[in-house]
This record gives C-alpha cells, structure tokens and sequence, in this order.
C-alpha cells in the first residue's frame, strides 16, 4: 500500500504503534514495531492469521511456551572469526534460545489444528540439540564453567582447592599462637588484596615473620601475611592464572564448535524476533477486542460494530462510553458522504475506517465483529483537518487544494479516500461547485471514498450518483445533543440555528440571519433530511419486502421439492408393495402347481396352467412399459412448453430495448438548454441550465439540481 507519513500522522498509525512496541520481550523488537508499514495482502494475511492464533492461545488453556529471552546478534556478528572467545553470558543467551526453540518444535505439533501456520513456521527450523549439549557440558546452571569441562581444569582447580585450604590451616594457627601474647591489636586480623592478614601492632611487626603488605593510616597497626601462608598464597596464585588460562583455552574451543552452526543460530533468531512481533501484536489485540475479519479479494468491505482501537483504549482507562460504527464498500456503493452537526463524529468516522485499514493491512488484528469483511487497498490517502502552513505562508484554503492536487495526480480505481469537511474554505457557492467537480472526477475515477460534508449540492450530486450514497451522524433534535451513530442512507442537517441557539447566541440575532436568507433556502436543509428519511423509510422496506419475498418463494421450492420428493417415495414404496405382491401370488400359484401335480394330476394340464400364467405376466409387464413410455412423453411436452415460454421472454426484452431506444432518439431532438420539464411524477417544473452527458442541471428559481435524463419529461 502507497500512504504517505504525513497521511499516517493524520489517521495517528504511529501513535498505535507506539502503544504495540512496549509489549515485545526485546528492546530491538520494540523499535522494529514502530517502523511497521502496510505489507503485501499475502504477507499481512499470513500475519493475521499467526496473530490470531497467538490470541487464541490466552482464550484457552493451550499457553504457549514462548517466554522472555536475550538476543544473540551480537554473539553471531563475531563468533565466526578465528581464535574468538565469546562472553560467558553470551553461551548462556545461546543456549536458551536455542532451548526456546526446541520446546515451541516439540509443542506446535501437538495442537497442529489450533495453531496450523505457527508450526509452519517452526517445523523447518534446523533443530540441533548439540548445541544445547555442548554448552551444558561446560556450563552449569548458574552460568559458570564447570570443573569437568576438562581434565586438565579439574586438576587445577583441585590444587587451588588444596591451596586454600592449606591457606586457611596455617594463618589460624599463627592467628592462635600471636593471640596469646600482646603482639595483635583488638581487630586481631584483616583482608588486604583478598588476603587474610594479621593486625599486628607496630611495635612488634619484627618479632612476627612474614610478608608486610600494609601499614593503617596512623601506623600504629602493621598488616603482616605469616610466613607459613606466603608460599601456598603464591602456589594459589599460580593456579588461579592457570585456571584462566585453562577456561580461556575451553571457551575458545567451544566457540569455534558452536560456529559451525551459525546458519542455525541465525534461523534461530530470526524466528524468535518474528513470533515476538506475533506476541506483541496477540497481546495488543486481547487489549482491544481485536479479531480476524474476513479478508476478501473482490473490492467489498463490510465494518461491523468497528471501534477506534485508541479511543477504546482511552475512554476504557477513564470509563467512558465509546460508539461502533457500521458501514459497507463496495463496487456498487463506492463512495459515502456523510453530513449533519459538527462534534456529531463525523471526523472520527473517517479516522476508524482509515486506521482501521492501516492496521489490518499491516497484519494487526481489528476491534469489529467477526462478521466483518474487508479488503486491500493499494493507496490509502487523506485530508482531515487543519493543514495551514506557518512556514509557507499558505491558506488552510489553499494548502488543502495543493493536497487534492496530488490526490487528483495518483487516484485510481483502488484508492481509499478520507477527505473531512470537503469543499470548505472558500466562497461557499464557489467552493462548493469545485467540490461538486472533485467528486465527480473521483466518481469517474472508480476511487473509493468516505467524505464529510456541510455543502447541500454535494448532498443532491450523491443522491443522483448510482454507486454513491448519502449517511448521517444521527442528532437529536429535542435535546440537540449528538448520537455518535451513523445512518447510511439519508442526508444529514447541520442544525446551525439549532446549535447556534444551544449555545446561548441571543435570539435576535439568530432571527435576524434567518431573515437574511430566503425562506425556501433556509428550509431546504431540513427538507433534504425528510425526504431523504422518507426514500430511507421507503428503500428499507423494499428491502423488508424483497427479503420475504424471497424467503417466501423459497419456502415454497422446498415445499414443492420435499412434496415432489414424498410422491416419489410414496410411489416406489406403493410399487415395491406391488411387485412382493404379485411375486407372492405368483408362489403361490407356483405352489399350487407343485401340489395339484403331486395329488396326481397329469403333467400335460399341469404344463397347460404353467404357460397359460407366464403369458398373462408377459401381457402385464408390456402393459407396464407402455405406462412408463408415457410418464417420460408428459415429461417432455413440460420441458418444451418452458423453453418456448423462455423463448417469448428475451421476445419481449428485445422489444422492450427497441422501444427504449426509441425514446432516447425522441429524447434528444427535444433535450436542449432553455427546455420547459419537470422531473416524471412531479408537478414542479424547471428549466435545463447545462447538459453533462446523461447529467442535467434543472434550474428551479430557488435552488438547482442535478439529475439523470431519464428522468426528465417535457413541458
């Protein structure tokens, strides 16, 4: 998807972002979050669908076992150089991701229906315990090296351990011998250099023999190591610098051994950084009621009960109400225009289904019903509100026509726009007339549009638009207060005198600008509004009656089917009951012969009945087959007598084009500017202004309008 940053700070995807990264384990996760963008519809599908999975797994007792873990990038950045020792903490980091690794391999198959495109991406991994193993063979659970690492370090560290002990021995024995005279100081020992030493007072340091390795700030105290520790304190000293060079020489080892799988650690790594993108995105979802709508690839969006995913976060945290809104998209209703009062939440309308959009073709889950349906757009781009530029020196006016200058520029037929009070800025008839032109071109162009508007003409080019439809924020007007509900399918009013009344402007004042404008003009708004309530009203309940209508005849087909299917049924049972009948009776004629032959009568009359019964039965199943030769010609003669019906159909449609086309010919000798009409059905009459190809502008004194030919008859 092509969007700009600045449509993105309009619709504030960053500041959604922002609310994801905090819930990845990795810092670096965090800030890959936040520089998310629209992918691909294969690639954000995918996404979805793990996310959606990962979300499943809190609502059910199927935890997955993916926990906290520490990135190892920087260990794989250099453990391939030669002779390169790595930290000890960085074997750790290895090992327990590698760990990580194994247990979401072993876990995602056992739940392989519940979680089917998160094993897809685990079970390809490399999975190599020896890894695992070759770090546990020189590390211990606390992350140090063990002494079984090697032969060599079990030595010395057996040594060091004789060292000390001998250490110990020794400076106690000194410690109890001095003690008994008056050579210590009442602190009796101390530690210099990780040393035990003993506190010997100054004045007698030659009498004691040993190793002088400090002197207190007075002096009056002089730490001396007895002589029978120095020479085990130098032997430990030895050792300790051989076990560093025994561990240095091991870890090295170890780190060549473990570069060997670099590849592998890499796959690693690079999966654990994309499940916890999956985590994150699971997470935020739970947060905000997010689900998995379906994805379609026909040009057709249907919102359900859709939440602004921040606002619900908001008003959640200070428990306030929050409104969904319903609306639908598609090659039949491409653009919607909604109107009514300001604050009635017109401009967070556009700002959910636009955000909304962002997110669900960036793989992060949605706050609709699961009914929803939703599809990709290829460029997204908006205009909601304030775009003055300070620095430029350029108009609201002015900065807003250089943003649809390059609107115009890139839209096309899979474009998504979001344009807040359209129009507005200039004269509002002038204004409002490079609106109506704006519209138009992007109705032309197959563009997809939300717009909110206060401009009437735009209303009335909307109603005559056969893929456009007006909506409204609903407002009730006795207590003037907005509903934050959207109503698709009539024009909203602005209620300006309304509103303007609520807030205190003085009465006079008010009546003194409705006086300023023609009566007809002043109430046209709300007239607009019940009419279009009306053909609302009127729509809604074709649409009531279509429905049942086919409900109906529905419930008929599957009543003459299941009627059809009983007759059928009734007819094989009552033919099998016919069939075992006669084959009974036939038995027992049979039976009949074999007993009259048996009691003595002779072979000849028996053989005489025999055949006289085998042409009777011959007789009747040629009589059967005559009956069923007839089903199958009344049969017929029905298929034949619904194509000629058939046939006297498209008769009549060609007619029926011939007759139109007619009309169209009558029409243009007659369609010209300064023609007396009126609109088929209507009483007002009118005079054509402008003629734009099948779109005439009707001028009626008071007001103009715009409407389709067909439509008009003349004076």
């Amino acid at each position: 998807m092509q969007v700009s940053q600045e449509n993105l700070q309009e619709l504030e995807f960053p500041r959604l972002l922002a609310e994801i990264a905090p819930l990845a384990y990795s810092p670096k996760i965090s800030e890959k979050i936040l520089e998310l963008q629209p992918m691909s519809i294969d690639e954000a599908e995918l996404s979805l669908k793990k996310t959606s999975e990962f979300l499943s797994s809190y609502e059910s007792e199927n935890a997955i076992p993916f926990d906290e873990y520490e990135d190892i990038e920087d260990a794989l950045k250099v453990m391939h150089i030669e002779n390169y020792r790595l930290e000890n903490h960085a074997f750790i980091k290895i090992k327990n991701l590698t760990e990580q690794v194994g247990k979401l391999q072993s876990y995602f198959p056992k739940l392989i229906d519940v979680f089917p495109n998160l094993n897809n991406d685990v079970k390809d991994l490399d999975f190599r315990k020896e890894i695992i193993d070759k770090i546990a063979k020189v590390f211990n659970r606390f992350g140090e090296v063990k002494s079984d690492a090697s032969s060599d370090l079990k030595t010395i560290r057996g040594e060091i351990q004789h060292a000390r002990k001998a250490i110990q021995e020794n400076f106690n024995r000194a410690l109890s011998s001095l003690a008994q005279g008056d050579f210590l100081d009442d602190i009796r020992e101390s530690i210099i250099d990780d040393q035990r030493v003993l506190a010997v007072k100054s004045g007698y340091k030659k009498r004691v023999a040993g190793r002088t390795l400090g002197v207190s700030k007075t002096g009056s105290i002089t730490y001396i190591q007895p002589e029978s520790v120095v020479k085990h304190q130098f032997r430990l000293r030895e050792n300790e610098e051989e076990e560093k060079k025994e561990i240095d020489r091991i870890l090295r080892k170890l780190t060549a051994e473990l570069a060997e799988f670099q590849p592998q650690l890499e796959d690693y790594q690079t999966y654990i950084f994309d499940l916890d993108i999956i985590r994150a995105k699971a997470r935020f979802a739970k947060m905000i009621n997010g689900v998995l709508p379906k994805i379609n690839r026909h040009k057709s969006l249907k919102l359900i009960n859709a939440f602004h995913p921040l606002l619900w976060l908001r008003n959640k945290a200070e428990n306030k109400e929050i409104f969904s809104q319903t609306l639908e998209l598609s090659e039949k209703n491409r653009i919607i225009c909604i109107s009514g009062p300001n604050a009635g939440g017109k401009s967070i309308t556009l700002k959910t289904l636009g955000l909304l959009q962002l997110m669900i073709q960036t793989g992060i889950l949605v706050p609709v019903h699961p009914k929803s349906e939703m599809f990709f757009f290829d460029k997204l781009m908006t205009d909601i509100g304030d775009n003055q530029s300070i620095e430029n020196h350029l108009s609201t006016y002015s900065s807003r026509l250089k943003k649809m200058a390059s609107i115009i520029r890139e839209a096309n037929d899979n474009t998504l726009l979001l344009i807040d009070e359209f129009g507005t800025g200039s004269d509002p008839e002038l204004g409002g007339a490079l609106a109506e032109a704006f519209l138009e071109f992007f109705y032309e162009k197959g563009s997809y549009a939300i717009i909110t508007t206060h401009y009437t003409n735009i209303k009335l080019v909307v109603e005559q638009l056969p893929h456009a439809m007006n909506a409204a924020m609903l407002f009730d007007e006795e207590t003037l207060e907005p509903m934050y509900k959207l109503e698709i399918g009539q024009a909203g009013s602005s209620f300006t005198f309304e509103v303007a009344e609520k807030n205190r402007i003085p009465r006079f004042i008010i009546h003194n600008a409705k006086k300023k404008v023609e009566h007809d003009i002043v109430n046209l708004d709300k007239t607009i509004v019940k009419l279009q309530q009306e053909k609302y009203e009127v729509e809604k309940l074709k649409s009531d009656l279509t429905t049942r209508k086919e409900s109906v005849e529905d419930k008929r087909d599957n009543l003459h089917k299941l009627n059809e299917q009983l007759q059928q049924k009734l007819f094989n049972f009552q033919k099998l009951y016919e069939d075992e009948h006669r084959k009974l009776q036939f038995g027992n004629k049979v039976e009949a012969f074999i007993d009259s032959y048996t009691k003595g009568k002779s072979r000849k009359d028996v053989v005489k009945d025999f055949v006289k019964l085998l042409e009777q039965e011959k007789f009747r199943k040629v009589g059967a087959d005559k009956d069923e030769s007839k089903r199958l010609q009344v049969v017929k003669r029905k298929i034949t007598q619904q194509l000629k019906k058939e046939e006297v159909i498209e008769k009549i449609a060609e007619t029926n084009e011939k007759i139109e086309e007619k009309r169209q010919k009558e029409r243009a000798l007659w369609l010209k500017i300064g023609q007396r009409v009126r609109i088929s059905g209507s009483t007002s009459v009118g005079t054509i202004e402008m003629i734009n190809k099948n779109k005439i502008t009707v001028n009626y004194g008071t007001f103009k309008t715009v409407i389709s030919a067909d439509e008009l008859e003349r004076i």
